[in-house]
């Protein structure tokens, strides 16, 4: 006779009792439990020659070697009422480190092997690849603990938590919050992890300790998580600045986290407001906020004497005038580098002689602040072409001073879908792989230069379009053409009231915004790492290779060419199994 597990149950049938021989299930059936089956059952010949376990296997969507874990009770016995006539897999054997499923009708739970309104998740021991130790959810929150429709496991840090069935996986977060108690228990021997910052990178650090079993405490020098895309009027020191309308340059499917995907009802190109909802409702889902020291600033981390032995760290940090000293496992630095401006004035002959105001884009919040005027902009990065396109929309005039020129891509890709999911397909990967960099380039010039020609704007680069970071911008275009921004070379010198360029042009100018990027440095790092003109050698980007123990790393300082949160992701989750030893 034939039985299907709890989880094969089509939705609505109410208790999962004996298949009779011959039914048929449709394909594509979802169980009570959320899952989608591949197939059904057909006509009781497909069944031939198969045992009840392989046909079971052939019924559930997930790997099936864990579809043993999705059942009520043991792996590999069949022993549960609504499985029908108990049964055991020829040649098998129920493991003594899984627990029953706690359904009060389970014959193990009823046996006094657990309390019978709970649900064990794998538990120390190895149970094909899962470890145990997790927390007791009770059964409602066991089932409430599963990632919403379309999330998939690549979340989950381990690779076999990754593909267990979603109702038998340990939450991401959702079993502490569940059972009311954290992961890492206080008193506990769990290493202890110093996060510098709260920004994005900072929030992915929190969570990966605590999936890691560590114990993190992340100090940010503010009063409020979001780092970099967190608008302030004012521009608070040591911390990223950014202006009002800044809207993000990579669409929400590609920079969203792998277990927490942007809610549908947000725009694909998300105005930071958005963008720190989402951060809010991130730290809220993982209850991160918790191990957060606001307003705490770190001003010390030195090796201590017996680091050789111990890779451990001593971290002084500052709050309301307090000074207070910790010993840490780890360190994550996790600051960025969009920190301190960089204002090359020495560049700029006469600079200091000039009468009118200059700012660097770090300090720049609103275009009404230049009604009427006549602004220079230096610079043709992400900040200063969407300077030049806002501050065009009140100014007098506003002249683009670049000295290389730029790529400029748009938002918008063809068939109006965000251009990184046109750009980023494993098709166009492995083109990438058998083409030459060369033949790619010219490429994805020509395919630019089909929306707008580049020297016609006086905007073609020296540089293919590979070798640097490329510029993404809707409306610069749209400006020149409208004669509201003019393209000039770099700028030779300033006098008291005007610009000089290289060509030898001459314009009266009120104001001049530097987008000049920025510089970093962490002077709370006692000699352990040494920045040269913006360089800083690192293994991997992450981790400083001098060091005796690794036991510091960076997140976040790259530069990538799309989103950072998920490259923040996966290094928060490298960087944690090393300080872990995994």
């Amino acid at each position: 006779m034939g039985m299907l597990c709890q989880h094969a149950q089509p939705r609505g049938t109410g208790d999962m009792g004996d298949v009779v021989p011959g039914a048929t299930r449709a394909a594509g059936a979802v169980c009570a439990h959320g899952h989608q089956h591949k197939q059904g059952w057909a006509d009781p010949d497909s069944r031939r020659g198969k045992s009840s376990q392989q046909r079971l296997f052939t019924q559930h969507a997930h790997h099936r070697d864990w579809l043993r874990l999705c059942l009520s009770c043991e792996p590999m016995s069949l022993q549960c009422p609504r499985m029908g006539v108990p049964s055991k897999a020829p040649g098998t054997a129920p493991h003594p480190a899984v627990r029953g499923c706690g359904e009060s009708r389970c014959r193990k739970s009823q046996a006094g092997g657990r309390e019978p309104d709970g649900c064990w998740l794998p538990l120390p021991g190895r149970v094909g690849g899962v470890t145990e130790g997790e927390a007791l959810l009770t059964t409602a929150a066991h089932h409430k603990a599963r990632p919403p429709f379309g999330v998939t496991g690549r979340g989950n840090p381990t690779e076999t938590l990754a593909r267990l069935p979603a109702c038998r996986r340990p939450s991401l977060a959702a079993a502490p919050m569940a059972a009311g108690r954290d992961p890492v228990v206080e008193g506990s021997m769990a290493k202890k992890v110093a996060i510098i910052g709260g920004g994005s990178s900072g929030l992915c650090a929190i969570k990966a300790c605590l999936q890691e079993g560590l114990e993190p405490i992340c100090f940010e020098r503010t009063g409020d998580i979001g780092g970099l895309w967190r608008f302030e009027e004012r521009p608070e020191e040591g911390r990223a600045s950014i202006y009002r309308s800044v809207i993000i340059n990579t669409s929400k499917e590609m920079m969203c986290f792998s277990d927490f995907p942007i809610p549908e009802d947000f725009p694909n190109y998300m105005h930071n407001s958005k963008i720190m909802e989402y951060f809010r409702m991130y730290a809220q889902r993982f209850d991160l906020l918790r191990h957060i020291r606001f307003r705490t600033s770190v001003c010390r981390v030195s090796k201590r004497p017996d680091f050789a032995a111990t890779g451990q760290w001593d971290v002084v940090t500052e709050s309301e005038g307090k000074q207070e000293a910790a010993v840490f496992d780890g360190v994550l630095v996790c600051t960025g580098h969009h920190t301190e401006a960089h204002l090359p004035l020495s560049t700029f002959p006469g600079i200091e002689k000039f009468k009118g105001c200059y700012l660097h884009s770090r300090d720049y919040k609103d275009a009404r602040d230049f009604t009427d005027k006549r602004v220079v902009v230096i610079g043709i990065g992400n900040s200063g072409s969407d300077l030049a396109v806002e501050i065009s929309q009140t100014a007098n005039q506003v002249f683009l001073s670049t000295r290389r020129g730029a790529w400029i891509l748009n938002r918008v890709g063809d068939q109006g879908y965000p251009i990184d999911i046109i750009f980023t397909t494993r098709m166009k990967t492995f083109l990438k792989k058998l083409l030459s960099v060369s033949m790619v380039s010219s490429f994805m010039e020509k395919q630019l230069n089909v929306r707008f020609d580049h020297s016609h704007y006086g905007l073609k680069p020296k540089h293919r379009i590979l070798d640097q970071h490329p510029t993404i911008n809707d409306d610069l275009p749209n400006r020149i053409i409208s004669g509201r921004v003019l393209v000039k070379p770099n700028v030779q010198e300033f006098t008291e009231t005007s610009a000089i360029f290289e060509d030898g042009t001459r314009e009266d100018i009120d104001a001049v915004v530097f987008a000049t990027g920025y510089s970093f440095s962490f002077p709370f790092l006692e000699g352990c790492v040494k920045v040269v003109e913006n360089q800083i050698p690192l293994y991997k980007f992450m981790f400083p290779p001098d060091l005796e123990k690794p036991t510091l790393a960076f997140i976040g300082l790259i530069q990538p060419l799309g989103a950072i949160m998920p490259i923040s992701e996966l290094q928060c989750r490298w960087a944690t199994r090393v300080f872990k030893g995994t």
